[in-house]
């Protein structure tokens, strides 16, 4: 049976409809009752004229009826001009309660300003219901939708890599060890090598969306120790700069998507407009960075730490990125390898041949040439101390791999980021984080 949403509505005039949904509100009056219904799409208003006999057993049921319960409605669609609620009413034949809400709610979700985000979190089934949340997630499911659309689009394959792995390959310290079976196990932190293995097989351009895990004691806006990732992996690049342009033109697809489908929403109920960035999106060198933020921001640090981006740093590239690019992205370039993965290629004065990108003062994305030489990777991984726990990777590369490079993006940072939320707390289904396991 085709379900009609509540959006569809407007297609269906004097006919008669079946629908379904939360009851938003009750108003009962002296000669009429009123039911505001919402489900996922949007609401209607449903209108009983309690003085009609044929009426006796729905207002009845109204009576009886609590806010969020769940009810399914048979009746005729009017326009109605005078009804402020998208101008149109149902008059209903029928109702079928099919669920009761039971109790009070634990608060009040349609304003939160008083509510604890702990509170929130630990009844989240409720918080969700929100026209924001349902909204966001719809947000963060279409800018999914359309970067893998872009990704599909340009001969890419989609991929399902293992989320259990038998080695802590890329830093011991910060990955979940499981119980597996008789041996040790460990949640992967990323699909970095199988997405590589997938090029030394041949597939030629890969992504995969998926679960990953980091074993952080971080409590920070956004940081969780799961999360979603977007990651990219494509072969027979000429260099890095192959990357960046890839990343900017998918985000910049997706974005115009989002505005397109979601934009007058988000600025109804996020008052946001959302920015199609332009491509190429500008790029800067990180040691220029720094001296661009002590000449013009007066932002100083010490020489000890221009070897990545502070965090303030980050705040302020998005005013430099403004300000300087009309932009609100910025790629950051020639990072020093030290920091950086063994398989990041680096260029014959040892300079990181990858980036990071900036989006409105936040990192979203670390990218790369990888390094697809093997007596290269052998070398920088003996230099981080890395051997046996990579040999499995090492072996990818040892009978021909494609010069490649990709990047990933975190989705749940990525949508706090479009919405203007101020944690990836409220931007993801359920958190998870150091102190944080339930619901």
């Amino acid at each position: 049976m085709k379900r009609l949403f509540l959006n569809e509505l407007k297609d269906h005039f004097n006919e008669e409809v079946t629908i379904s949904g939360f009851v938003d509100s009750i108003r009962n009056l002296q000669w009429v009752q009123f039911i505001v219904l919402k489900d996922e799409t949007g609401k209607v208003q449903i209108t009983v004229e309690k003085s009609l006999e044929e009426n006796k057993e729905l207002v009845n049921i109204i009576d009886n009826l609590s806010v969020e319960s769940t009810i399914k409605v048979t009746g005729k669609l009017l326009s109605s001009p005078k009804v402020k609620l998208n101008g149109m009413e149902l008059i209903p034949k029928t109702i079928e309660v099919t669920s009761k809400n039971l109790s009070e709610l634990p608060f009040n979700y349609k304003d939160t300003s008083t509510v604890n985000l702990d509170t929130r979190l630990d009844n989240r089934y409720i918080d969700l219901r929100s026209d924001k949340n349902i909204l966001l997630f719809q947000v963060q499911s279409c800018i999914v939708r359309y970067m893998r659309e872009y990704l599909y689009n340009n001969h890419f394959t989609e991929i399902h890599t293992p989320k259990f792995i038998g080695a802590a390959s890329e830093s011991g310290s910060e990955v979940f060890e499981v119980k597996y079976f008789d041996h040790k196990a460990y949640l992967a932190q990323s699909p970095q090598f199988y997405k590589q293995m997938a090029l030394a097989s041949g597939f030629g351009r890969v992504f995969e969306v998926a679960p990953c895990f980091r074993a952080e004691n971080s409590n920070t806006s956004r940081h969780a120790t799961e999360f979603t990732s977007f990651d990219v992996e494509f072969a027979y690049i000429n260099d890095f700069n192959d990357v960046m342009d890839l990343e900017a033109e998918m985000l910049s697809y997706a974005l115009q998507k989002v505005k397109e489908e979601y934009g007058a929403k988000i600025k109804e109920l996020f008052n946001l407009d959302i920015v199609v960035p332009k491509t190429p999106f500008p790029k800067m060198r990180l040691a220029d960075i720094y001296d661009v933020l002590e000449k013009e921001y007066n932002y100083k640090v010490p020489d000890s730490e221009k070897n990545d981006l502070t965090t303030e740093a980050e705040k302020l590239c998005y005013k430099l990125a403004q300000d300087k690019f009309s932009s609100e992205f910025l790629f950051v370039i020639d990072f020093p390898a030290e920091k950086r993965a063994f398989y990041h290629m680096r260029d014959e004065n040892g300079i990181l041949q990858g980036y990071d990108l900036i989006w409105r003062g936040v990192e979203i994305t670390t990218g790369a040439q990888r390094e697809h030489r093997y007596d290269y990777l052998v070398k920088t991984a003996k230099e981080k101390g890395l051997g046996a726990d990579v040999a499995f990777y090492l072996d990818f590369f040892k009978h021909g791999c494609p010069p490649h490079g990709g990047f990933a993006i975190g989705i749940d940072r990525l949508t706090m980021l479009l919405l203007g939320i101020p944690s990836v707390k409220e931007s993801q289904f359920l958190f998870r984080g150091p102190s944080r396991l339930y619901p």
